[in-house]
């Protein structure tokens, strides 16, 4: 056939706006997400004209960058709109800081509005499964930039990624079963996919926090980068064991130092400065690489490894989310309130004896059983 027959056919010339979204799920003030378009560059520096990455960016650096209900909405309208933008070739979803990435869901919103009030958090958790969803939806590949702590719900997020790139300054971990929840925003279908299932257990349950460079050796992360600055060097995270890979017939590459050598570390680390440059050339050489790929094949391919993510997030995530649900007229509402009012009582957890005692004497949730388990007010 010649090609130039089709021209005989009508064709439309305008260009159609697949956005679901505008601008409103935006912001540039604290609480909120940050959306912003990055031009390419090349390897020597040099700007690719017309092509960018799409920064989704959770801006709550005095709450660890927890994320809000409007927050939440944010990451959802920005994976959307980097999805449909013809212009952007990869998403990067970082934070604000250098002290965290995210810590999960904001807990003064859980502990003052959500706890007791389990419809409403419903309908929240119908906008946590589209935060996630979108994640693992969207038609560009999204690259984790953790600038500080991967936590909670944080973790999830970054897991529901397809590339992870750390600061190695970073810590990474759970933290549900400690403080009223369990991690089944996707750590329990993910963690598995990234650890042996040993791994994954234990990583999931003890709310044991794990270095940059503990993950990446397990294969959680792509890199830990060093990000502190000393004498105008890049030095390694002090406070992490990288010299020796195995003492005493250990593994103990990526433990954290303790006694004097951790004071020593956090000497050093006062003295310091952060310097993000590093972290993010490494990001820039990631973008660069998708894009000299076919962008069609590149996103078959993501979608495909995505696959195996989404086959366990899509079978529990409705039914977690009204496990969830009846969990927030119970040992969420504990949980969240004592961590929400530990600068009240100078303890951010029940007591865990005392609540596993009274259900040895088949005690009923009332309010004399939490107050039994809950920190008292501190004597002013």
């Amino acid at each position: 056939m010649d090609l130039n027959s089709l021209n005989r056919w009508p064709r439309q010339s305008d260009t159609k706006n697949h956005d679901l979204f505008g601008n409103e799920h935006f912001g540039t003030e604290a609480p909120c997400v940050i959306y912003e378009k990055k031009p390419i560059v090349d390897p020597k520096g040099n700007i690719v004209p017309s092509l960018y990455s799409a920064w989704v960016t959770l801006n709550n650096p005095s709450q660890f960058n927890s994320y809000t209900t409007e927050m939440v909405k944010g990451v959802i309208a920005g994976m959307q709109k980097a999805s449909a933008d013809r212009s952007v070739v990869a998403v990067v979803f970082t934070a604000v800081g250098d002290k965290a990435f995210c810590t999960g869901g904001n807990t003064k919103e859980y502990s003052e509005y959500y706890s007791m009030n389990g419809t409403e958090y419903g309908s929240y958790m119908d906008l946590f499964n589209a935060m996630v969803d979108g994640l693992l939806n969207c038609k560009k590949p999204v690259i984790c930039r953790v600038n500080g702590m991967r936590v909670a719900g944080g973790q999830e997020i970054g897991l529901a990624c397809d590339l992870t790139i750390s600061s190695d300054m970073a810590i990474f971990g759970q933290a549900g079963p400690k403080h009223g929840s369990a991690p089944v925003g996707g750590a329990t279908d993910f963690l598995p996919e990234f650890l042996t299932m040993e791994q994954a257990m234990w990583n999931c349950v003890s709310c044991e926090m794990w270095s940059a460079y503990k993950v990446h050796r397990m294969g959680m992360i792509s890199k830990a980068i060093p990000v502190l600055k000393l004498d105008g060097k890049f030095i390694r995270n002090p406070l992490i064991k990288t010299e020796n890979y195995v003492e005493d017939g250990e593994i103990v590459y990526g433990d954290f130092k303790t006694g004097e050598a951790a004071a020593e570390a956090k000497k050093i680390i006062s003295e310091a400065t952060t310097d993000f440059t590093q972290l993010d050339k490494e990001i820039d050489k990631i973008i660069y690489v998708f894009t000299n790929l076919f962008p069609n094949c590149l996103m078959m391919s993501i979608d495909g490894v995505r696959a195996k993510k989404k086959f366990f997030w899509d079978q529990a995530k409705l039914l977690n989310r009204h496990w969830l649900v009846a969990n927030m007229q119970s040992e969420a509402y504990m949980g969240f309130n004592a961590f929400n009012n530990k600068k009240a009582t100078g303890k951010d957890t029940i007591d865990f004896i005392k609540y596993r005692q009274l259900q040895v004497e088949c005690k009923p949730y009332t309010t004399e059983f939490f107050e039994a388990v809950m920190a008292p007010l501190l004597e002013k």
